[in-house]
């Protein structure tokens, strides 16, 4: 039967107190300022010197070697583990993630507002081609067009008004069309 000795809670104490913010400074900058790392790393350092009393009977007159020698292995050891490991994903990643949009109802979309595009007026859809399609600001639009920039910023007004009531599906009117029918449909139908 083997009996284990560890060491008395005393000396540790005063070895953390001691020691312990040296250490955590020096792991603070092996862990490249990860302070909860390095707090880890300095508390299973300290687990170490509680399980192996034997390390304060070594020839030297300070412990503080030992423990930076301790703390440098486990951090090294920990980031060989780390790099071991695939990285791991977090819910909040894959939630932030784009979805990716299926081709044909890309297609769709791009159709959509090609139409609708057309059925502007020459005028309002040119204003909407330089500032939309070419990504020009209302004054380079004034100026490629020969209008005033207030002319450009009503047109584009009107000419954006007339898309939302066009595009399916993009229609502030068709969205409260379709709550109310479907209210007054389960209205009918209980």
């Amino acid at each position: 039967m083997k009996t284990t000795t560890t060491t008395d809670e005393r000396t540790l104490a005063e070895l953390q107190r001691e020691h312990g913010p040296a250490l955590f400074h020096f792991l603070l900058g092996l862990t490249f300022g990860d302070r909860q790392r390095a707090e880890d790393l300095v508390q299973e350092t300290l687990v170490r010197a509680w399980q192996h009393p034997e390390a304060f009977d070594a020839p030297y007159d300070s412990m503080r070697p030992w423990l930076f020698t301790v703390g440098r292995r486990l951090a090294i050891d920990a980031r060989r583990s780390r790099q071991a490991r695939p990285v791991e994903v977090s819910d909040t990643v894959l939630e932030s993630t784009p979805d990716v949009l299926d081709t044909a109802d890309r297609a769709v979309r791009t159709l959509d507002v090609r139409e609708a595009v057309r059925t502007l007026s020459p005028e309002h859809r040119a204003v909407l081609v330089q500032i939309y399609f070419r990504g020009l600001s209302v004054g380079e639009t004034a100026e490629v067009l020969g209008i005033p920039a207030g002319t450009v910023k009503s047109r584009s007004y009107y000419a954006l008004r007339v898309l939302s009531r066009t595009l399916p599906g993009y229609s502030r009117r068709s969205s409260a069309r379709s709550s109310a029918s479907r209210a007054e449909a389960s209205a009918t139908s209980t």
